[in-house]
């Protein structure tokens, strides 16, 4: 694989083919994850993806092709999950608990760290064109935590003298630090203490549950 051309176009592809795509990508983010992006070469995919260097070929023909799909790949399964329900869609703040919650308990979590902060330290150090596309991914998780917190500021769960956009990088900033911290200790407690504090910080801005039900018998639970 070349390093100079551009991605192809997105082109329709058969199951199959989506499939045999699919298994590249995993593969290959799995080996700059563990070797870099330089060592990561056809012969290494081909072998453990299981498929022909022609295959390879016909969906990434260039480096840059194949390494701007895998930061597509990974991006869409990290968002995908922040985008999910299973944080409540982060309409409270009980919602981001649950977000730390699920990372600090992640058994694994000091060992792998963040698949997309990972990705990025390794793309980072080289002179492919894909920084754009890096830089935009980490930009679309920042807004879902700043879009968050306008929500609930605008349902006035959250003061307006909170800056959503600063603190969504401060959550984001304190996930990533935390999660490199953690790999280094090998020890979750970097993250948890990141995590905690960070939401800690933005608890003060928090507007009184008793506050929000003035005039009436009990407030709405906040789901």
């Amino acid at each position: 694989m070349k390093s100079t051309t551009a991605a192809p176009e997105p082109r329709q592809l058969t199951a199959k083919g989506q499939a045999t795509r699919a298994r590249i990508l995993e593969h290959a983010a799995a080996l700059i994850y563990a070797e870099g992006v330089h060592a990561t070469n056809n012969d290494k995919l081909r072998r453990a993806a299981g498929v022909s260097g022609s295959q390879i070929n016909h969906y990434f023909p260039t480096k840059e092709s194949l390494v701007l799909a895998v930061i597509e790949w990974q991006a869409e399964r990290v968002l995908g999950l922040h985008r999910s329900e299973q944080f409540d869609g982060f309409e409270s703040l009980e919602g981001f608990r649950k977000w730390a919650a699920f990372y600090i308990g992640y058994e694994r979590a000091y060992h792998e760290g963040c698949s997309l902060g990972s990705l990025a330290s390794e793309i980072i150090k080289t002179d492919l064109d894909v920084h754009d596309e890096l830089a935009d991914a980490f930009a679309q998780w920042r807004e879902i935590f700043r879009d968050a917190l306008l929500r609930q500021q605008r349902q006035d769960r959250l003061s307006n003298e909170a800056d959503a956009e600063k603190l969504a990088s401060l959550l984001l900033a304190a996930f990533q630090g935390g999660m490199l911290l953690a790999q280094v200790a090998r020890n979750i407690s970097p993250l948890r203490d990141a995590l905690e504090s960070a939401l800690d910080y933005i608890e003060t801005f928090a507007i009184p549950h008793d506050t929000q039900a003035v005039g009436t018998e009990s407030a709405a639970r906040v789901p």
